[in-house]
């Protein structure tokens, strides 16, 4: 599995309007062959911050992502939006999805 993690920070005054831009980008990619997850969290210690974690099957699924029409599309008008270059992890790891946690169970 391809794991991808981006850290974006967007400008103070387009901020709250994050998740909306990126939604049908978001759809998009979540209806793509190979994607696994596409989930974005907003930074509790900054406003401003978004995660996205992100998951595909395989490297060739990654690269069709960033070969995708809605994918350049995001890359057009992103930098108008966000305040500096993302940051990335991209790693590849020996699992599929989402497992359960072992050391962390509800009573």
């Amino acid at each position: 599995m391809i794991f991808v993690v981006v850290k974006f920070t967007i400008r103070a005054e387009r901020s709250h309007q994050w998740l909306s831009l990126v939604d049908d980008f978001t759809q998009a990619t979540r209806q793509e062959a190979g994607n696994i997850f596409f989930e974005w969290s907003r930074n509790v210690d900054d406003p401003h911050q978004f995660i996205l974690l992100e998951a595909f099957e395989s490297r060739q699924a990654g690269e069709a992502h960033v070969n995708s029409e809605h994918f350049r599309t995001m890359m057009a008008w992103a930098p108008d939006v966000i305040v500096k270059t993302p940051e990335i992890v991209n790693v590849e790891v020996p699992q599929h999805g989402w497992v359960e946690m072992a050391e962390l169970t509800p009573q």
